[in-house]
């Protein structure tokens, strides 16, 4: 991994986790909405369908959105001066494509501050009938394509929020190349994920999006052109009253996710970034 990066020969993947710190995670911020909007039921972890109740509530997916993104403006930005922080480490690396399902604009300020001119581009999933012909990227180390799966708050229409946002998207990426041939991803996103080993960073592989993405590249894959990947994964939540729990978790996720050539880095996005910046350091 070290070399990869270095070279430039690697493909982030950046999820919720890596801007811990600065924006409360998922759980987090299920709860805070939960009791803002009262939720009643007990699954108020959820935040997709913590999020589907308060639009009945608000009535409104924008102004949902919207309110969230305001909140997210609120938490500011991560430290510039951490070298180490991901986003910092990410921009200063060689890297021309960056995949992420978060909302906020760190990547594209983090590549700024270092004289990049990053091209942020969204997946249009919530209109697929009116679908345009994209023009053709070019993603350079110098102008280097942030790709937000997810939306961001910049377009807060494009956010993958809601239980029912999440399904549209997960029917949509499957239907939409069924119907037109095409894919919902740029070629050139599809040619950085078919070729250049994924770096997963602050992600759950447990999200049914990822494992809709990853395995539909699997099957157009060449099996002799896969890389070998990177998860960076917090220990899940075990079950404490099983015997052995956190050793046969880690069991599990090993061969599970090796089955998808993926290696896995157990620990914080922030600890990674750090042993990463750590050995690159040592190794120039």
């Amino acid at each position: 991994m070290v070399n990869q990066v270095r070279s430039g020969d690697c493909l982030p993947f950046l999820g919720a986790g890596a801007c811990s710190g600065t924006i409360p995670n998922a759980r987090d911020l299920s709860r805070r909405y939960a009791d803002q909007y009262g939720y009643p039921f007990d699954d108020d972890m959820d935040l997709a369908r913590v999020m589907q109740y308060a639009l009945t509530e608000i009535r409104d997916p924008v102004d949902l959105k919207v309110e969230l993104c305001r909140f997210f403006g609120m938490c500011g930005y991560p430290p510039s001066t951490d070298l180490a922080e991901p986003h910092s480490l990410l921009a200063s690396l060689p890297i021309s494509t960056f995949l992420t399902t978060n909302y906020d604009d760190f990547l594209a300020v983090a590549l700024r501050r270092v004289g990049k001119r990053p091209q942020v581009e969204l997946s249009r999933w919530w209109d697929i009938l009116n679908h345009p012909v994209d023009p053709p990227l070019e993603a350079t180390v110098e102008s280097p394509l942030v790709y937000h799966l997810h939306g961001n708050c910049r377009n807060p229409l494009s956010m993958v929020l809601t239980e029912s946002d999440y399904l549209t998207y997960m029917v949509n990426i499957v239907e939409f190349p069924a119907s037109t041939g095409r894919s919902l991803l740029p070629p050139v996103v599809l040619e950085a994920m078919s070729n250049k080993p994924l770096l997963f960073i602050g992600y759950s592989l447990q999200d049914w999006t990822f494992r809709v993405l990853f395995h539909g590249l699997a099957r157009t894959t060449p099996r002799q052109n896969q890389r070998r990947h990177v998860s960076v994964q917090l220990m899940p939540r075990v079950n404490g009253g099983a015997r052995d729990a956190e050793q046969k978790a880690r069991r599990y996720l090993e061969h599970y996710l090796n089955g998808w050539n993926i290696s896995i880095f157990l620990g914080s996005a922030s600890d990674f970034c750090a042993q990463l910046r750590a050995r690159l350091d040592a190794a120039s």
